[in-house]
């Protein structure tokens, strides 16, 4: 019966992957068009394909639990709905943490790197939803700025690429300056997946002997004004703020 299972969470992740294609395909050419027609205003239009994304995705992660590619739960969500003029940071144990994680968000920007810009399928999805580029540092801050002075959320992996399992986690400093310099403080999401799944060193049909369980925690805010008045100094403000996160983000490797 478990090598049974097995295979059906190898053809369902499969399914599942398959019609996220699919939708990707359909979004990029078909109701991202749309929207471009019906909406001339740019802030309106980039709310309503991040709300389309969000549907979207919420469909997602609810086609791979109905079919047993994965099983979750998500503790706080109401809490993480309701969060505005922030950053969101958590660390990246799978491929499907920003799905998962953006299923839950009313509206959402993200970074994004460049390889995703360069997709012909992706470019079109990120560049309607207002994503930000994270290659230009000179205009990363302002870019950032902005978007918090409408009150939305920003999700950000501070690890930059998903973890190596068995392999101590370390933070890039970027979620830490983006949150000094533009003094907005930082909502803490923990990740886990048991048995650990969808990591970067494997594909996406090596599936474990049992099926995945992930645990989305919503943990409380962490404040930036206590980090810069410590010091007037945004540099070794972040480094303080960056080795905190790496604290609360890791809290079962601490």
């Amino acid at each position: 019966m478990k090598i049974i299972s097995q295979y059906w969470r190898i053809f369902a992740t499969g399914f599942c992957f398959s019609v996220f294609g699919l939708g990707g395909l359909t979004l990029s050419f078909i109701i991202i068009p749309l929207i471009r027609l019906t909406t001339r205003e740019q802030i309106k239009r980039e709310y309503r394909v991040q709300k389309v994304i969000r549907a979207t995705f919420n469909f997602f992660c609810k086609l791979m639990k109905a079919t047993g590619a994965i099983d979750y739960r998500i503790d706080g969500a109401e809490i993480l709905k309701q969060d505005r003029n922030c950053l969101i940071v958590a660390n990246h144990p799978s491929l499907i943490d920003y799905v998962l994680i953006a299923s839950q968000l009313p509206q959402c920007d993200c970074l994004v790197k460049s390889a995703i810009w360069s997709n012909p399928f992706m470019k079109h999805i990120v560049k309607a939803a207002g994503y930000i580029p994270n290659e230009t540092p000179d205009d990363l801050l302002s870019l950032c700025d902005e978007r918090f002075e409408r009150g939305n959320v920003l999700l950000v992996f501070p690890e930059g690429t998903r973890t190596t399992p068995g392999v101590e986690s370390k933070l890039q400093r970027g979620a830490a300056q983006i949150a000094i310099r533009t003094e907005r403080d930082l909502r803490v999401i923990h990740i886990t997946v048991t048995p650990s799944f969808l990591t970067k060193q494997k594909k996406w049909y090596q599936v474990p002997d049992t099926r995945p369980f992930f645990l989305i925690g919503v943990k409380d805010k962490v404040e930036v004004a206590p980090f810069i008045e410590q010091t007037n100094n945004p540099t070794s403000a972040a480094r303080r703020l960056n080795r905190h996160l790496a604290e609360v983000i890791f809290p079962v490797d601490k």
